[in-house]
């Protein structure tokens, strides 16, 4: 029994309830999604194929649309959730800045909300034509009725609006938090030597900020590209007008759960999985995460 008091042994404990939680809930699912990509899954049955759910995917034209449809919309939602919440984070983070407390409660609610909700809400707001909240108001001041949801302009910019919503708040967290954790010091020193507001904020707080932009990006490509509720509900279904909120994860579902094709549907996981990779590799190369320090 002496090995229950061994040194080795102690970091292999400690460690493997995290190596079994990623072996069984990330590897083992990633897997098996690879070996069913591979494979056409009927019931009782399956059989290997190839590489032919990969070509089906090809040449389906609804491919294309869905990885359009979520490459805007995680571009849409980088360009606004994180310089928006950055620039709140700072301000809220100022000495001089009053009721500091209620607005960073205020800003985070919305995060709380349940995305289901949030989307009926939206979709209340947004949606029925001449019912809606927003073309209520546009006929106040004369203006014409928009078909919100049924113009893909019009529809990206319904999600980025409520992924702005919904999310900013939490961005603002990670932002503080850091912000937080910057000596006072350094600005006060910069102060001496003359600094103004602005080259304070470009030389201390962006470059020392650069741990938790890149996580904050990171984070917002991966959710970026899967996102799924908030299309599925504002559109009632999987079936929006034209396909205007197909998203690569609306397609997974549309292939493998609507179609009962899960080797498509796996396949598909599998496309949106390396593709989130290979752009997330792209933008940690290119904020010199894989330089080797001198």
């Amino acid at each position: 029994m002496k090995w229950i008091y061994s040194q080795r042994l102690a970091p292999y404990v400690f460690v493997l309830p995290f190596v079994l939680s990623l072996a069984v809930f990330f590897a083992y699912p990633v897997l098996s999604t690879i070996l069913m990509s591979f494979q056409e899954v009927l019931p009782g049955q399956t059989h290997f194929i190839g590489w032919t759910n990969y070509r089906d995917l090809w040449k389906d034209d609804s491919f294309y649309t869905a990885l359009w449809n979520s490459t805007k919309y995680t571009f849409w939602t980088l360009v606004v959730l994180i310089p928006l919440p950055l620039v709140l984070a700072v301000f809220l983070n100022a000495k001089r800045m009053k009721w500091s407390s209620f607005f960073r409660s205020a800003l985070f609610v919305p995060t709380l909300t349940s995305v289901v909700v949030a989307g009926i809400v939206f979709r209340l707001v947004f949606g029925s034509l001449d019912e809606s909240v927003m073309n209520t108001f546009r006929h106040a001041f004369g203006a014409g009725t928009i078909n919100w949801l049924g113009n893909r302009v019009t529809g990206m910019l319904v999600l980025v609006i409520l992924a702005t919503w919904r999310y900013v708040g939490i961005n603002i967290v990670y932002f503080l938090s850091a912000l937080q954790s910057i000596p006072g010091e350094l600005y006060e020193s910069a102060e001496i030597d003359g600094a103004n507001t602005w080259q304070k904020f470009r030389r201390i707080t962006l470059p020392l900020l650069k741990p938790v932009s890149i996580y904050v990006i990171t984070i917002s490509i991966y959710g970026g590209y899967a996102m799924f509720t908030e299309s599925f509900i504002l559109w009632s279904g999987n079936r929006s007008p034209n396909d205007i909120g197909l998203t690569m994860i609306g397609l997974l579902y549309r292939h493998g759960i609507e179609k009962n094709s899960l080797g498509l549907g796996s396949a598909i996981g599998i496309v949106l999985l390396a593709f989130t990779m290979v752009l997330n590799v792209i933008q940690l190369r290119l904020f010199g995460l894989f330089k080797k320090e001198d």
